[in-house]
């Protein structure tokens, strides 16, 4: 990646800001607003940054999610490829329980794949072939995507800046191997409250979920945090993402895959 060229003492006080955002569920101003020359290279600096902070404080390394793997949001945001965040082991919400109100911001969710990786991929040789015998098994997973940028109100800098608009994941509890799948043609639906609110394939996402494992692998091996053995990686959303609020009732259901439920509790 090319190197940032927002100092550091820049990186560390927009990396505070949306921190703090976090704490006092206050949204901030978009990234982008204060600084309107930031680069792609600099959000990541910003991200970095954040994420080496909530190491330090213990927090545990568990993946990596994708985001922007749908051409259309690329072209909203004036990107040509997808971004990614990380997964840390307190975003973790089991499956068929509520988040706590106050948790989140301006919360919504997505229907996805996640592969649990058997081993490191080969970098050098990310091949279809690869990719699979790289991946121990499937699940159905929701993401809970969230913003701390006021009113969603965000372009390439601003989500990757804040970890790619991460928020909470959710996965099923029955494992899928990937022969046992069709990831291009699986089709998703998604239900908020009894009613169905998003539809979707595994084409979708970037043509196949295992090209955006692909992109995935290759990103994390050049910013020198490689993918490795029981890492979980959120593909990317199948479908439309869907705003929720408290007193919600969600559930993604994946052909072949199976369902995952989370629901999010009362004020």
């Amino acid at each position: 990646m090319t190197a940032p060229a927002l100092g550091s003492d820049m990186v560390e006080q927009k990396a505070a800001s949306l921190r703090g955002a976090y704490d006092t569920l206050v949204p901030v101003e978009p990234i982008r607003i204060d600084l309107p020359d930031a680069s792609v290279e600099d959000a990541y600096a910003i991200q970095e940054a954040n994420t080496a902070h909530w190491l330090k404080q213990g927090r545990v390394l568990v993946g990596a999610k994708i985001g922007l793997t749908a051409k259309t949001v690329q072209k909203q945001l004036g990107v040509d490829q997808p971004d990614f965040g990380a997964l840390f082991a307190d975003m973790a919400i089991a499956d068929g329980d509520d988040v706590a109100p106050g948790r989140l911001l301006q919360p919504k969710v997505e229907a996805e794949i996640a592969f649990v990786l058997r081993r490191t991929p080969n970098a050098k040789a990310l091949t279809t072939a690869e990719l699979i015998n790289s991946v121990d098994y499937a699940l159905p997973a929701i993401e809970i995507v969230d913003s701390r940028i006021a009113d969603w109100n965000i372009r390439i800098v601003d989500t990757i800046a804040d970890n790619a608009s991460s928020g909470l994941f959710v996965l099923g509890t029955t494992p899928v191997k990937l022969d046992a799948l069709d990831l291009r043609l699986c089709g998703m639906v998604l239900e908020k409250n009894g009613e169905q609110v998003s539809f979707g394939a595994g084409a979708a996402c970037l043509g196949n979920p295992l090209h955006a494992l692909g992109w995935l692998a290759a990103k994390m091996a050049d910013v020198g945090r490689p993918l490795k053995e029981g890492d979980i990686v959120l593909a990317g959303a199948l479908g439309p993402m869907v705003a929720v609020k408290p007193g919600d009732k969600v559930e993604a259901r994946i052909e072949g895959l199976g369902s995952v439920r989370v629901g999010f509790g009362k004020e």
